[in-house]
């Protein structure tokens, strides 16, 4: 039953995620009260998920080499430095369209390397098909895009310790359920 919550939870997370793009008629007719839908399927399909990969069995699909860990850690600070910049417009924001997905797939590819199981392959393998699946579908509907105008450097730093601190907070967090992301 795990894994089928996990999976519907997906759908319904993409599914509302990308209504607009695929019904966009139909999300417009919809107006205002529509948004309340979308937002309620999104936080459904998270709570899906989250319910999902905590009761999937176990099936270890393939054992990690310890040294991804370093790698892993890396990538999920740098999505976490994207997920800020996408608030703190910096230098490096002006270069990214997509600092949130670009994010999701920094933080989903960090998880898939260091989780072999047929959940966490599911989860974050299907986190990181919406993110690439969403970022197709924003560029084909707005190809183009305008560069966010007088970017600072000193903004990519503070976005920097804003991502780190939010970083060691979900380590933290990661901990104290009994996940501990760092090597020994």
């Amino acid at each position: 039953m795990g894994y089928l919550l996990l999976i519907l939870g997906l759908a319904l997370f993409a599914g509302s995620h990308w209504f607009k793009r695929l019904a966009p008629a139909r999300r417009a007719a919809m107006g205002d009260p529509g948004k309340g839908l979308v937002t309620l399927g999104i936080v459904a399909g998270i709570v899906l998920m989250v319910i999902g990969y905590r009761s999937a069995g176990f099936v270890n699909v393939w054992f990690p080499p310890a040294f991804l860990i370093h790698l892993a850690n890396l990538l999920i600070l740098i999505g976490f430095w994207f997920f800020a910049l996408s608030m703190i417009q910096g230098r490096l924001s002006a270069r990214v369209r997509h600092k949130q997905l670009t994010a999701m797939k920094s933080w989903a590819i960090g998880h898939l390397l260091v989780n072999g199981d047929l959940a966490s392959i599911l989860l974050f393998g299907g986190l990181l098909g919406w993110a690439v699946g969403s970022v197709i579908m924003i560029n084909k509907a707005e190809p183009t895009w305008e560069r966010p105008a007088n970017a600072s450097l000193k903004n990519d730093g503070i976005a920097f310790v804003a991502g780190l601190v939010a970083y060691l907070v979900v380590a933290f967090v990661h901990t104290w359920l009994g996940y501990y992301p760092f090597p020994t």
